[in-house]
């Protein structure tokens, strides 16, 4: 058929012309395009060809001899009489016209194809929606009239070559998941609701409709979920018995709302905490307010959630999980042995004053007791040593004992060194702070042998 480039040419021309339709093809830079052409049950054994421009021998892309060529494949469908030709990696320089060819005695029969290549891209303007973690969020995507009974869809990302395959739900499932969609054919409005967002929701968004011919309709959705932003995540601990207290920020303009507190694992299902008995709200300024739990409990461990809005917003609470310990258990913490440690500092010099009061105590009356002895045996020993001086006048005595005289001062001399000994002893005594019965008992024997 190719040494017939002018017999092709006019039948190319006279095909064009005398076509009922034109066959168009949408593509996007970057992706495949398949390109599909129905033939006559007469031409199923024969070849079939994909040209463009004119379709003279240099103009032939592929046949289906070759299966592939370059960027370009082509199957036979025989069964459909459907021959389809992949056109891969799309540059904009690739839309213009084509020719599906079937080789066959005598002149060849064509079919049109007109290829559109768009960016993979969409689309401006963009619709902006924000919501918050845990929440919803209801995305509006508008249609028009010709759109009523044609198919809707919803896709993650921003290129239209893929949305509808993508799809996370369409018109023929309204309910995927956490995606329900609702179509208002009298506003021409479809919705799709989100719920139980999560951070990763958070990206672009592209509203489908699917045309007939030509490439689906779109328009762009740019969707920021924001993160449930405590002022502070706290971690608090307690002891069953004693108290605990919540303190918890609020925004200024906060001021005149009611004061929440409640708990559970989730904000969205916690048990509002009612502030009576054990429970009180306290301090309640500019800036925070307080909530003090008088008497722990084991079962008050847990994740508490305390707001100054009736509905939660970003920015307006706070979190706190508590964990509640029994006395015995609690471990010996830093602060303890610190604390430990400085009142042991601190009461030293006391105890070593009481040490020093108790020695002093003890060792007095041992030192008393010492003199005492010390002063008994002067006294022994002075009487010893007038025993002795009697002892050697004895024989003064023997000679002298017929004289009056003598024997009265000799007994003056006695009795002067027996008052001397009581006076010495009583001042010794009286010294020591000690008087014996046994003592007194012995001195007045004493004097008694001696007069």
């Amino acid at each position: 058929m190719w040494s017939h480039q002018h017999i092709i040419i006019c039948t190319a021309l006279s095909f064009v012309i005398s076509a009922e339709g034109l066959i168009e093809v949408f593509g996007y830079e970057g992706r495949d395009i398949n390109v599909s052409c129905h033939y006559d049950e007469r031409f199923k054994d024969s070849e079939k060809y994909f040209c463009k421009n004119d379709c003279g021998s240099s103009d032939v892309l592929i046949t289906t001899k070759q299966k592939n060529k370059g960027k370009y494949s082509i199957t036979d469908d025989i069964k459909n009489r459907i021959v389809t030709v992949t056109i891969s990696d799309l540059q904009s320089h690739d839309a213009e016209k084509y020719w599906c060819g079937v080789t066959v005695w005598g002149i060849d029969t064509y079919s049109e194809v007109k290829l559109h290549i768009k960016e993979d891209r969409c689309c401006d303007p963009v619709n902006k929606t924000q919501s918050i973690e845990e929440g919803s969020v209801t995305i509006s995507c508008p249609y028009d009239s010709q759109s009523v009974n044609k198919l809707k869809f919803l896709c993650r990302g921003n290129r239209p070559s893929t949305c509808r395959q993508q799809a996370v739900i369409t018109s023929n499932n309204t309910q995927n998941g956490r995606f329900r969609l609702s179509d208002d054919r009298k506003s021409r409005i479809f919705t799709v609701t989100i719920s139980s967002l999560t951070l990763n929701d958070s990206g672009s968004y592209l509203c489908g409709v699917q045309r007939n011919s030509g490439s689906d309709d779109f328009s762009a959705v740019e969707l920021e979920v924001k993160e449930w932003c405590c002022v502070e995540s706290k971690d608090m601990s307690g002891i069953v018995g004693r108290a605990v207290t919540f303190q918890c920020p609020y925004p200024r303009h906060h001021h005149n709302n009611m004061m929440f507190l409640c708990k559970g694992d989730q904000r969205s299902n916690c048990t509002y905490i009612t502030y009576q008995g054990s429970v009180t709200l306290h301090n309640v300024n500019a800036t925070f307010f307080s909530v003090v739990i008088t008497k722990l409990k084991s079962e008050d461990s847990g994740t508490y959630w305390c707001r100054s809005d009736p509905k939660w917003s970003v920015g307006n609470y706070t979190q706190f999980h508590l964990t509640v310990e029994e006395e015995e258990q609690r471990g010996v913490s830093e602060e303890s042995i610190i604390e430990a440690l400085y009142w042991l500092f601190a009461a030293l010099p006391v105890l070593l004053l009481i040490l020093i009061i108790i020695l002093v105590k003890v060792c007095k009356p041992k030192r008393r007791q010492l003199k005492v002895e010390a002063a008994v045996d002067m006294n022994t020993s002075k009487l010893e040593a007038a025993d002795a001086q009697d002892v050697t006048s004895g024989e003064d005595l023997y000679q002298n004992y017929d004289d009056p005289a003598i024997r009265s001062q000799q007994r003056a001399c006695k009795e002067q060194r027996s008052v001397q000994f009581f006076e010495d002893y009583e001042d010794e005594a009286q010294y020591g702070n000690i008087s014996t019965t046994e003592d007194i008992y012995r001195n007045e024997f004493f004097l008694k042998t001696q007069s």
